[in-house]
């Protein structure tokens, strides 16, 4: 071996690229990526304002942002399975310009069921990207080195978590603009973002015959949408304990046992049964679940409460989440570069699962009067918490399987947290809108009003056109249900600590091959170790 050999740096990453390269090709996929959160996060705070201008009701505002979920969360397997099949700089430059189109017809809707049908356009372009970002970023860099990398993803997510409502509250607020805006204002980010990708983006295409398991995505995507529906219209279009529900529950059970037989089944399913044999990717997607609920179930509601319950203005509500989207932006980008220099993992896990149990406990004592100094110390540890979480349950599990299968391992993870979220916004949102309504019969019997004299008739209130009495009780019923969905959201993040305590931690690979079991690399070790031996023996003589 030469010494000019002998010298060279290792490359960490599996096309053999440098630092610069990787950061320019990751230029565009993180501006996609930006785009994808931006889609969700900046109609957060216009929600209220968009609803109220379309004479939709609470059932309507958590379907805008639950039928964006479900579209992702059905299709995050399918674009994974075809990143293992394909091209994923086609994939990604698809997905773009689905969102492009989604976006567009989104901000030409005239009624909420419109918007709601090109939220399900937007989810599947958002849902690529999202997935792809993953898969590609894991195609280039080396777990150990991955961590680092992770960090500018979790830095992204966190712009666009910050600009998001930032922005949507900006348009709304700007009366020559208008909430439709918040729909095309993501357009010229994907152009740009399509450009880029075309530019600097080189990654080899592996191609193989393989079909798509067609059948096991429509299953598992009725499942998953009936028990959606369930949980959105029981206690509302009719009783938790009433013949629908039994049809609907009974109806998804069977849809997902079927969904279970397809996949079992299939030779390329779109969820490989195989995968859940291995106990990290296993407790990963129950910590990913109840990571989901949480971040997507309880966050989404911050800008109705801050709105409603506070009085405040679109723009104010994303500038007063502020503290939580700057922890998350804190910890991701540390804990990234930690866990690089490190190797480990877990025990960042197990900190951020706990601070997202205990930041929920204590968002649960939220009131339309909470001061604002320990609500940004609530929002500041969820924040924290998250960061320390979502990308790492990915990196952990990709960590375990090897290149061949990083596509689907990655969707996997990315296709169960979407599916808490789901989950989470109907659930919680049922929730809210049954404790709204209690407590805002409770408030007008105490004024001795009757409760058809609220005026909402269904439809978010406008606070600010409601006389005194009547706007205290809606600010205190949407403040107290706020708090209630917080509340109900902690014990998922509980779940979430249980899953990754039992964990086992594996530090993180310097290549992008297969994964190597402890025993192969102690055997490794030793021959090498014996190898060594034997040439300084052999040089002595």
């Amino acid at each position: 071996m030469s010494q000019a050999t002998a010298t060279a740096p290792t490359k960490a990453t599996a096309v053999d690229m440098t630092h610069r390269q990787i950061l320019e090709a990751l230029s565009g996929l993180l501006l996609g990526l930006f785009v994808a959160i931006l889609s969700s996060t900046v109609i957060s705070n216009a929600l209220p304002r968009i609803i109220t201008e379309l004479h939709g009701g609470q059932s309507a505002y958590t379907w805008v942002v639950t039928s964006a979920l479900l579209a992702t969360t059905a299709t995050t397997p399918i674009w994974g399975k075809l990143a293992d099949l394909t091209s994923k700089k086609t994939l990604v430059q698809l997905a773009l310009g689905i969102y492009v189109l989604g976006s567009v017809l989104a901000g030409l809707a005239q009624g909420t069921g419109e918007l709601i049908a090109c939220r399900v356009l937007q989810g599947i372009g958002a849902g690529g990207l999202t997935a792809l970002a993953q898969v590609i970023m894991a195609t280039m860099i080396a777990p150990r080195e991955r961590g680092r990398y992770s960090g500018y993803l979790g830095a992204v997510m966190a712009v666009g978590t910050i600009g998001g409502p930032l922005i949507g509250g900006v348009i709304v607020d700007t009366s020559w603009l208008g909430w439709r805006w918040c729909f095309y204002v993501g357009v010229p980010f994907a152009i740009v973002a399509l450009i880029v990708l075309q530019k600097t983006l080189k990654l080899p295409v592996v191609k193989r015959k393989a079909q798509i398991d067609w059948w096991g995505a429509t299953l598992i995507t009725a499942a998953v949408s009936l028990l959606l529906i369930w949980v959105s219209l029981a206690g509302d279009q009719f009783a938790w304990a009433s013949w629908q529900t039994a049809a609907m529950v009974l109806g998804a059970l069977v849809l997902g046992a079927l969904a279970i037989r397809v996949e079992t089944r299939a030779a390329e399913p779109m969820i490989p049964p195989r995968l859940f044999r291995n106990r990290t990717i296993t407790l990963a997607v129950v910590a990913s679940i109840a990571v989901g609920v949480g971040m997507f179930g309880a966050s989404i509601f911050l800008g109705q409460y801050f709105q409603i319950s506070r009085g405040q203005s679109p723009t104010m509500s994303g500038l007063m989440t502020l503290p939580m989207i700057l922890g998350l932006l804190v910890a991701s980008t540390v804990i990234g570069r930690v866990i690089t220099k490190t190797g480990r993992w877990k025990r960042y896990l197990v900190i951020g699962s706990a601070l997202l149990t205990v930041g929920f406990a204590l968002m649960g004592t939220l009131r339309a009067d909470t001061s604002f100094a320990l609500l940004s110390v609530y929002m500041a540890v969820i924040g924290v918490g998250l960061g320390m979480t979502m990308q790492n349950l990915v990196l952990a599990v990709q960590n375990t399987v090897g290149p061949h299968e990083l596509g689907a391992a990655s969707s996997v993870v990315a296709f169960f947290r979407s599916l808490g979220g789901a989950i989470g916004v109907s659930a919680l949102g049922a929730v809210l809108a049954h404790k709204v309504k209690d407590y805002t019969a409770d408030g007008l019997a105490q004024l001795g009003i009757p409760a058809s004299s609220s005026g909402s008739g269904g439809a978010l209130p406008d606070v600010h056109t409601l006389p005194g009495p009547l706007r205290a009780v809606v600010e205190s019923a949407y403040g107290h249900g706020a708090g209630d969905i917080f509340l109900t959201a902690a014990p998922f993040a509980l779940i979430a600590l249980i899953a990754v305590a039992f964990i086992k931690e594996v530090p993180l690979r310097q290549h992008n091959g297969d994964p190597v079991s402890a025993e192969v690399e102690r055997e490794s070790t030793v021959a090498a170790g014996a190898g060594a031996v034997v040439v300084r023996t052999g040089e002595q003589r």
